[in-house]
This record gives structure tokens, sequence and C-alpha cells, in this order.
């Protein structure tokens, strides 16, 4: 045994061991998250059953979801002052959702086993997906339109779903009217108050430029003018359908066709469609819009915001990381100074992400932001172009936050390149500079680009700075579109980090928004990956390239 642990074997097995359960918990983590994002969008069974309330005794029709079940011991509901016989030791109750917000006031609600009927499977309970109030658990009663009925029985389903898809392509029309030709002509004439501004801030306003910039603006007004009329007729026909629904409680809503997404009957669906709608609810789900304070839509904004933030990121902090690590290994003398900022680079990257964020607030937004909003955008003042926070701060700031890692990355690539290869250069005849960027820097490249991989992945999943420099909760435009400069550097943007975070703990409705946080994470992750592996794929084609150059 004492010859066994001299030779170090324990600790072999130790750091074996260590490594497995860690990589165990990285896939379990992983596979959680898989298994609750993708379950998001799977069209679950719909319970019908009854509930004989243990206080009231009140019977009530439940309609619902069940999400999940749960097993309490009978004494703690006793205590709560729920009738349990004395000798239950074991409760079951279930979380269902009922939806139907709008008329009982809770998405989500639980039901003890004991007091529920039969659960029943109706194959006409319909599921609503609402653009406002969340989803409506009821079934078909009528369809009517301006009033007048349409269809009823057997007829109303298919009658249903050839008119609600005819609404969808009106609000679809009406959404890209007003997010892109409003919001193209709204661009143009604050373009043209700002050009007034600025000619009035210059003292070369004359009568001529004034009446042009008169008619610019009537111009765009025509324009404005045609397209609310458009709107209205388009919001006038797609009000004109609706359908009645029976809810739980006996109600009967009537509800515009023009507020319903999507609708399915889950209970009357084969393998084949819960797929096809499976698959079309997840790609709603990345190229929709969020909905209902983020816990309800897409998520497209803050994929693209997060895919373009680290993009300009990686554009930032490349060259300066390049170049200083260049400058380090290669033409700095070496010596006291030198190793007092080679430390400082290394303590750079343990600093805490949180204070980069407060250092981009005051540095790049206020002081550098505000400088730049004196000197070139005057004619906006008091409201801030670059004084505040936005895409292009968020951008540097975490290309500041993961500079260490490229320079170290960078520096570590140019120490493994031979000095042979130097003085054989030189010894050819070139200069130190050709040397440096013909021969030394390419073949550094895929260290340059490890690095850049640890940089992209660092700052695709940081949160706390980005909440102070440019990440909104919900952001009304995208940083690109069709306006000139294209890519709006000074726009707020969403980002799937703080999206995950604002809808698990900042939701008003929690269990509505836990398997969207599931879902967020799982694409945040597809997403990293997606990236650094076209970072890799690039790093070593670079890497082969210069091998069979070398050889």
């Amino acid at each position: 045994m004492t010859t066994w642990w001299k030779s170090g074997s324990p600790w072999v097995w130790l750091n074996a061991g260590a490594v497995s359960i860690s990589i165990i918990m990285v896939f379990g983590l992983l596979l959680l998250i898989l298994v609750r994002g993708f379950g998001n969008f799977w069209p679950h069974q719909i319970v019908e059953t009854t509930y004989e309330n243990p206080v009231t005794g009140e019977q009530v029709e439940v309609i619902g979801e069940r999400r999940r079940s749960e097993t309490l011991t009978g004494q703690a509901l006793r205590e709560a002052g729920i009738p349990i016989p004395d000798d239950q030791v074991l409760v079951t109750r279930h979380l269902f959702k009922l939806g139907n917000r709008d008329l009982t006031g809770q998405d989500f609600a639980y039901f003890i086993d004991d007091f529920m009927g039969e659960w029943r499977y109706p194959r006409d309970i319909t599921v609503l997906e609402r653009r406002e109030w969340g989803d409506f658990l009821g079934t078909p009663v009528r369809l009517i339109e301006d009033g007048q009925v349409v269809a009823e029985g057997e007829a109303l389903w298919p009658e249903f779903q050839k008119r609600l898809a005819r609404s969808n392509r009106l609000f679809d029309e009406i959404r890209q009217i007003e997010r892109e030709e409003i919001g193209n002509i709204n661009f143009r004439l604050e373009r043209v108050r700002l050009d007034q501004r600025r000619a009035e801030l210059r003292g070369t306003l004359t009568p001529e430029l004034e009446q042009e910039f008169v008619s610019r603006r009537a111009a765009l007004n025509e324009e404005y003018a045609v397209l609310q009329e458009r709107l209205r007729n388009l919001s006038a026909e797609n009000r004109r359908d609706a359908i009645v629904m029976r809810a739980p409680n006996g109600e009967e809503p009537t509800i515009r066709l023009e507020q319903i997404v999507k609708a399915w009957q889950p209970n009357n669906m084969s393998i084949p469609a819960k797929v096809a709608f499976y698959i079309d609810d997840f790609i709603g789900f990345i190229v929709g819009y969020p909905r209902e304070a983020n816990t309800e839509g897409g998520i497209f904004p803050a994929i693209f915001g997060t895919v373009v933030m680290v993009l300009v990121m990686s554009i930032l902090v490349t060259p300066f990381g390049v170049l200083a690590a260049i400058y380090l290994r290669e033409y700095a003398k070496q010596g006291a100074l030198l190793k007092t900022i080679r430390i400082s680079v290394y303590n750079l990257a343990g600093v805490p992400s949180i204070v980069f964020g407060v250092f981009g607030l005051g540095f790049f937004i206020y002081l550098t932001g505000g400088a730049i909003d004196r000197t070139f955008y005057p004619e906006a003042l008091p409201a801030p172009t670059f004084g505040t926070p936005g895409l292009f701060w968020a951008s540097l700031t975490l290309a500041l936050l993961t500079l260490p890692v490229v320079i170290v990355s960078t520096e570590e690539g140019l120490a493994r390149i031979p000095a042979s290869l130097r003085e054989g250069s030189l010894a050819l005849g070139a200069t130190k500079g050709e040397t440096l960027w013909q021969v030394v820097v390419p073949l550094a490249t895929p260290a340059m680009m490890t690095g850049l991989i640890l940089a992209i992945a660092r700052a695709a999943g940081e949160v706390a700075p980005l909440m102070l420099v440019g990440v909104v909760k919900l952001a009304p435009t995208l940083p690109i579109d069709g306006n000139f400069p294209f890519l709006h550097l000074e726009r707020k943007i969403m980002h799937l980090g703080f999206h995950i975070y604002d809808v698990g703990f900042q939701s008003p409705n929690a269990e509505a928004a836990e398997q969207l946080v599931y879902a967020t994470a799982l694409i945040l992750v597809l997403l990293i990956v997606v990236l650094n592996l076209t970072a890799i794929t690039v790093r070593n084609h670079l890497r082969e390239k210069y091998r069979a150059e070398g050889d």
C-alpha cells in the first residue's frame, strides 16, 4: 500500500474520477436543458375532469395540460387547512396549465388527486395561442363573420383553420408595414428634422433650404398617409372574423381571429401531425418575436443581437489583441516594465465582468459617447446618439473583457515559432518586418484563432456587464435595416443571456416562463457551439494550410 501511494497512482485515479464526475455533470445538465427545452414545443394532451374543492366543497370543471406531479405529506396539507384524512401519509397533487387567464386570473393551478374525478381526453378540446393573455383552452362553438354565424358543428374546424391562415397573412402584412415601411418613413422624417436643426446651428439655413425641408417633409407625410389608410383597411378586414369558444366555467367568450397566433386540437392529432406541429412551433420560436413580457413568442431579436454583438466584438478585439501581443513578444524590450505589463494583463483577465460594465458605462458611454454627441451630433441633443447604451459600447466592453485572452493566446503562439525560421528569413535578406508579417504571424494564426474562440465563448455567455452598456429587455428595432449606414451601432439590442435572466427571474408568470427558460438556454448553448465550431474550422484550415506550405 505504501509503495502504491508513493507511486502517485492514487492521485491519477483521483484526477480521473474528478474529470469523469465533471463530464457527467456537464452532460447531465445539457441533457436536462435538452429534454426540458425541446419538450416545450410538443403538443401535450389536454385533460378534462372535475374537481371538488376540499375546503368549500364546490365542484368545478377543469380543462388543462398536466405539467408535473409531486408527492407531499398529508400532514403538510392538513396544516395548510386542507381536510386530508388523518391516516393518509402521502398525497399526490398535479400542476395544470389552465390558460384562460383573462377569465380566471391564473394560468396554472395545483389540484389534489384525491379530489379529482375521472380524467377524460375529448377530441374537440382546442388550444388557442393568443397574442395577448396567453393560451385559451375550450371547445369551439361557432364561427362568425361581422356578427353572422358562418360555420358550426363539423364544418367549423376546417373553415376556422382556413380563415385563421388568412388572418395571420393579414397580420404579417400589417406588421411588415408598421415595422419596415412606416419605420423607414419615420427614420427619414427624423433625418429631415436633424438636417434642418444642423443647418440652424451652423447658420446656413436659407429660405430656399428651409423650403426644401418643407417639401421633403410633405412628401414623406403623404407617403405616411397612404400607408395609414392601407393599415386601416387591412385592420378592418382582419377584424371581421371571430370564433366563439366555450370555457370550462360555461362562459362563451368571442375571440377575434386577429388575436390568435395558431390553434390546435392535441387530443385529435396523430403522431405525424404532432411531429409536424413540433417542427413548425420550434421554427416559430426561432424566427418569431417575443410577446407577453418575453414569456411567449419567439427569440429572434435576442439571437440576432447576440450574433451581431459577438461579430462586432470579434472585429474589435482581434486587431488590438494581436498587435498588443506582437509588440510585447517581438518588439518590446525585456525588463521589469514588460513583466509588470504582462502581470497586469493576467490580472485583467480575473477582474469581475460587472466591473467592466461599470467602466464601460462611465468611460465609453458617458465620457466618450457624450463627447462624440457634442462634436458630431449636436443637432440631436439633448437626445443622445452615442451617449447612451448601445450595440457598439456593448461590443467594445466585451472586447476589453476578452482582450487578455487574445493577447495571451497570441503570445504563446508566437513563442512556439522556432527561432530558426526567423534566423533563416533574416539570413535570406528579409527585413524584420517582412519576417514578422510573412513568416511568423501566418504560422501563429491558429493560436490567434484559439484566443478568438475562447473570447467568443466567454463573450456570448456574459450578462452582467451588458445590462449596463446596451442590452435591454425588449428592443423596438433590430440594429440592421435598409437605411444608411445599415448597421446602426448606436441602437440597443436584445441578448439571449439577458433574455434568460429576465424571463427566469423577472417574469410575473414564473410557471409559464419555466420551459421557455430551458428552451432559450438550449438555443444559447447551440449558438455558442456553432460560433466556436466555425472558428475552429477556420483555425484548422489555417493550420493545415501553413503546415502544407512549410512542408
